[in-house]
């Protein structure tokens, strides 16, 4: 039975500033330990050591590289000067994608310590013990299905929905400044003057975008109530609901992952995901909840279709709260871990909330803008779910 006050429990001890790397987020890891034994379960642990690199430093760095092309193409001050630093600048970029390639192995930066922590719920069919580092992910006849939340906060100068604005914003001028640069070298129009003061507008806002990101700092200021600890009362209460062997599965060998470090380049998952490389995309799914206030919109990219009647249905009966989407594959400003396991194929679900943008990464992301009932449905929803799938 899903139980709404268990819910709210674990939303109140996981909603306190956990900045991955940190020893708060430590506290979060061991507080999501001492639960999954207090199910008379088994955790695994993975540790890992990260470089906050890719995560804070190389996005402004690019940027800032990509305005500096954009201001000396439109400056054109010298033709020396303009293609030196041109190559200057698609040389320092070649070089910081060579370095950000496999983020988890970047050597430079600061280096922090952080952990995964999971548990696997095996299906009644016979099959008694995981073994994680199998090479196809269970038995011929077995699925898996992997569920999930990120223990870390962060808070940020500027909250999520602003820096996706800002991000759309550099997005949009820097494409317009290249097609304006474009034309005045093959079309020779610099002595039109509304074209010089478009030019100059988009290169103003280029810059003031570019100027905001990089002055978007990261804090231990927020209590990430919506980001995450939404997600892990979610995940929390379905491990405890299939912990009962009642409620287990038939088929379906179930993976609650708790993981580290995801609001630093989604480090976590990226060292999670040596564990499950080589699992069969086509019996292997993935769930990740992540940021749920007052409603839920399930980003589909596989795993839900027409003929899961029951699963629809509830949808359509909670539409208030619930909405299906299909997932796009590029989310600009924001990193997540189902994201990066959509990036790696796998097929599965999302779960988030756009109406919380308002309130992720900044002090005002408190228990109080979260609905239990919210989380509860949730909830409901995939037992009805898995319990299709299973069938």
């Amino acid at each position: 039975m899903i139980d709404e006050n268990h819910i709210l429990e674990n939303l109140e001890e996981f909603s306190f500033p956990r900045l991955s790397g940190t020893y708060l987020e430590r506290n979060s890891f061991n507080l999501a330990k001492k639960k999954i034994e207090g199910l008379n379960l088994t955790p695994t642990i993975q540790e890992f050591s990260f470089s906050i690199f890719y995560s804070r430093i190389y996005p402004k760095i690019s940027l800032t590289l990509l305005f500096w092309l954009h201001l000396i193409l439109f400056s054109n001050i010298q033709i020396i000067f303009t293609y030196t630093n041109i190559f200057l600048v698609f040389f320092l970029l070649f070089i910081l994608i060579i370095i950000t390639r496999n983020p988890e192995e970047i050597k430079l930066g600061r280096k922090l310590h952080s952990q995964n922590i999971f548990v696997t719920i095996p299906s009644k069919s016979g099959q008694k013990n995981i073994n994680y580092e199998e090479k196809n992910g269970g038995t011929d006849w077995n699925k898996n299905i992997l569920l999930f939340s990120h223990l870390d906060s962060k808070g940020q100068l500027l909250s999520v929905k602003f820096r996706i604005l800002f991000y759309y914003l550099w997005i949009f001028s820097f494409i317009v400044g290249l097609f304006i640069n474009i034309i005045n070298s093959y079309y020779l129009l610099n002595s039109i003057l509304i074209l010089q003061i478009v030019g100059i507008l988009v290169l103003s806002i280029n810059g003031l975008a570019t100027l905001f990101i990089v002055l978007n700092t990261t804090n231990n200021k927020s209590k990430g109530a919506i980001d995450n600890a939404s997600g892990i009362s979610i995940v929390m209460e379905l491990l405890n609901y299939y912990s009962n062997p009642n409620n287990r599965l038939k088929n379906i060998n179930l993976w609650f992952v708790f993981t580290g470090a995801e609001e630093s380049g989604t480090m976590g998952v990226r060292n999670f995901y040596k564990n499950i490389k080589d699992f069969d995309r086509e019996r292997t799914f993935t769930i990740n909840f992540d940021s749920i206030a007052k409603k839920v919109i399930l980003y589909n990219h596989g795993l839900i279709n027409n003929n899961n009647f029951k699963s629809m249905n509830f949808i359509l009966e909670n539409r208030d709260l619930m909405s299906l989407e299909n997932a796009k594959r590029i989310y600009i400003g924001t990193y997540s871990d189902g994201l990066f396991l959509m990036s790696k194929k796998f097929h599965g679900l999302g779960n988030g909330d756009k109406t919380s943008y308002n309130y992720i990464h900044s002090i005002n992301d408190n228990i109080d803008k979260i609905d239990p009932l919210v989380l509860k449905k949730i909830c409901q929803f995939y037992t009805i779910l898995l319990a299709e799938i299973d069938s």
